[in-house]
């Protein structure tokens, strides 16, 4: 069985307080974009969760994978689990603030429930899927939300760019979160980044901020000159996506990017 984990970009991210957990409140706009992984199980007979993986290089550990851990959180509450055989083609770069990873387990969940007829409601889910990660359960619902507290507090928000054309460009830099966050001097919000989304996108360039640019930028101008000549190319709206490395623009022209190209960069049109 597969399933297709697509990646987000945010519009706009305004961290407002540090919590007692050491989490950050925060608030954003998350925006589904069609570009994709690809997650197959099978069954299997020798191993609870077989992993594999092609496409781009994923590090780290296969125990530490979302897709492993999400069948593992579901294991604890359903022990009659099948073994599967679990196989990830990587297409969304990591480390990007694309939330691909995020995605991967979200989707894995949601695979799960189907394909073995959990009956998981959509609370549950978020449920087990916030155990997995902050950004995780906004894949579950998968639909433009405006997003507070952790990330975890999603209202869905008629937000349609269908009408845009988009391009992500990501340079290969991987920025830590850690790193990120820890760079960041929280403050109040001015303005809801929910009230400028519901102004035109035309007016987005002069209020709507991510502001995890200050710390990325300052250490890698490298995004920042991305960011700088998307507008030169004439989009209407550019910024980070995430904690970075990610640069987005939204353009109502055609969109060329020749000025990007040779530059081992990862480039993807949508619309």
């Amino acid at each position: 069985m597969l399933v297709f984990p697509n990646c987000k970009i945010n519009l706009g991210l305004h961290i407002l307080d540090k919590r007692e957990d050491g989490f950050h409140n925060l608030e954003t706009v998350f925006y589904p974009v069609p570009v994709r992984d690809v997650i197959e199980i099978i069954p299997n007979t020798n191993k609870e969760v077989e992993f594999t993986g092609t496409g781009l290089t994923i590090d780290g550990n296969a125990a530490d994978n979302l897709c492993v851990k999400a069948y593992q959180i579901l294991k604890k509450d359903f022990p009659g689990l099948p073994l599967v055989k679990l196989h990830l083609h990587k297409a969304i770069p990591m480390g990007a603030g694309l939330g691909g990873g995020s995605a991967d387990g979200a989707f894995m969940l949601k695979l799960l429930n189907n394909k073995f007829k959990l009956n998981l409601s959509t609370p549950k889910l978020l449920n087990y899927a916030l155990e997995l990660g902050s950004d995780c359960p906004f894949f579950i619902i998968n639909k433009p939300c405006f997003a507070t507290g952790r990330g975890e507090e999603l209202e869905e928000i008629p937000v349609d760019l269908s009408a845009y054309k988009i391009v992500l460009i990501n340079p290969g830099i991987h920025i830590n979160t850690g790193w990120a966050f820890s760079n960041i001097s929280p403050t109040p919000s001015k303005k809801s980044i929910k009230t400028i989304i519901e102004q035109p996108v035309e007016t987005w360039k002069a209020e709507l901020i991510n502001d995890f640019e200050i710390p990325v930028f300052a250490a890698h101008p490298q995004i920042q000159n991305i960011k700088e000549d998307l507008y030169s190319c004439g989009a209407v709206y550019a910024a980070m996506t995430g904690s970075g490395s990610t640069v987005f623009g939204i353009f109502n022209t055609e969109i060329n990017t020749e000025s990007f190209t040779g530059k081992n960069y990862f480039i993807k049109l949508i619309n």
